[in-house]
């Protein structure tokens, strides 16, 4: 990736910056949305990945998990997820002992840092907001969310929406 794309990032791409601003706009979002949440997700602490990659790492992710040809702008890959109809569930996660608090594995997001630039250029955004808005879509792919059809698609860029604007259901 170009040295301009990461500097356009700001910090959210910025090696040592970024991870505050992740993890408390992440953990925003998580305690934003608590209240929503089926119970097998609420928990006090949760664990996540966040990878930004080129379009080279993600063609390859997106035609090795989705057989999709091409990079895709986000791809979630969701700890909890029961699986696809047909395909053995996800091993679930054990349970931590009652005197231990730990965290809640979600699973891991990645983001194509240049699809990301490309769209945020198109839609005259920045391309900060183009990154938090690809993360917040897939947050909510690990929490459960989906787009099979136009309506869950409305509901869920709704949903994003109200995650960047801050606002509480």
């Amino acid at each position: 990736m170009s040295q301009k794309l990461l500097e356009a990032a700001g910090p959210l791409a910025d090696p040592a910056r970024a991870d505050g601003q992740w993890l408390d706009l992440l953990a925003a979002w998580l305690e934003q949305m608590q209240p929503e949440l089926p119970e097998s997700l609420r928990a006090r602490a949760y664990s996540l990945g966040l990878s930004l990659v080129g379009d080279g790492e993600m063609t390859e992710l997106n035609e090795s998990w989705r057989s999709q040809e091409g990079p895709t702008d986000v791809l979630a890959f969701a700890a909890q997820d029961e699986g696809l109809e047909g395909a053995p569930a996800m091993p679930k996660l054990p349970a931590p002992e009652p005197d231990q608090e730990e965290p809640l594995e979600l699973g891991d997001i990645v983001i194509s840092l240049e699809t990301a630039a490309r769209q945020a250029e198109t839609a005259g955004v920045s391309l900060a907001r183009e990154l938090r808005w690809l993360a917040s879509h897939g947050l909510l792919h690990l929490l459960g969310w989906d787009h099979p059809d136009d309506a869950r698609l409305e509901a869920m860029l709704r949903r994003q929406d109200q995650l960047l604007a801050g606002l509480r259901l």
